[in-house]
């Protein structure tokens, strides 16, 4: 593990500040079989939302990416812009570590463009100013009064015309809601018995960020409606 304190620049190393959230999920355990359990469930369909909009990133300059897992999304993003740098925010030093080995391995040097921080994203110290934040399957792992709490704490951060990523999951209208409230609540059962995750329901996270004054510019459903991404501006 490289060194503790925060160094100048952004440099790729492991910055650990103290966490000061209790019964913070887990995932350090399914971080490696991460990938496969997402295929086995969902096959290719969680992938595509990630990269949907990639074309659309290529002119930015300073990322915010919290909760990226193993960093199948950032080491693309890292590819696809080369002048981009980026901080990454994760609770689990497991899947930092892989989204670092991911991220070395597509781009071969990430030395002056990559940041890891083993930190809340609730509590952590938000840097900037970021031209985009990208939030992947990551909100709905929180309450709705923690995703109100990280857009009006990262709002604060942006700069003006920030694009913000997000991802997740959604209950559509009509003859698909009941199936979706059954596979969404499946899908939280498991990852309180794997992850010990607090959150039992998706939050909405549109009106934390249109309140921070932010506007849906795109968005794309998928797998039957039930998956969600969305381009939002600043």
């Amino acid at each position: 593990m490289k060194g503790r304190s925060q160094p100048d620049g952004l440099t790729l190393r492991e910055v650990l500040p103290p966490s000061t959230r209790t019964g913070e999920p887990d995932f350090n355990l399914i971080a490696r079989p991460y990938r496969w359990l997402e295929y086995l469930t969902l096959g290719r369909a969680l992938e595509r939302c990630r990269v949907h909009y990639l074309p659309q990133l290529r002119d930015r300059r300073h990322a915010l990416v919290l909760g990226d897992g193993d960093g199948r999304f950032l080491a693309r993003l890292l590819v696809h812009n080369p002048e981009l740098r980026a901080d990454a925010v994760d609770t689990s030093i497991a899947m930092l570590r892989l989204l670092r080995r991911r991220s070395e391995a597509a781009t071969g040097d990430t030395d002056t463009r990559l940041r890891l921080h083993h930190a809340d994203a609730l509590t952590f110290a938000v840097g900037g100013p970021y031209d985009l934040v990208v939030t992947h399957f990551f909100l709905d792992c929180l309450t709705q009064a923690e995703v109100n709490s990280l857009v009006t704490r990262v709002a604060s951060s942006l700069a003006p015309g920030t694009l913000w990523l997000v991802s997740d999951f959604r209950i559509p209208t009509g003859f698909m809601r009941l199936p979706a409230l059954a596979f969404v609540r499946g899908l939280y059962f498991a990852f309180r018995v794997l992850a010990g995750l607090r959150a039992a329901e998706l939050p909405d996270h549109a009106s934390p960020l249109m309140q921070a004054g932010l506007v849906r510019i795109a968005h794309r459903h998928g797998f039957a409606g039930i998956l969600t991404t969305e381009l939002w501006k600043g």
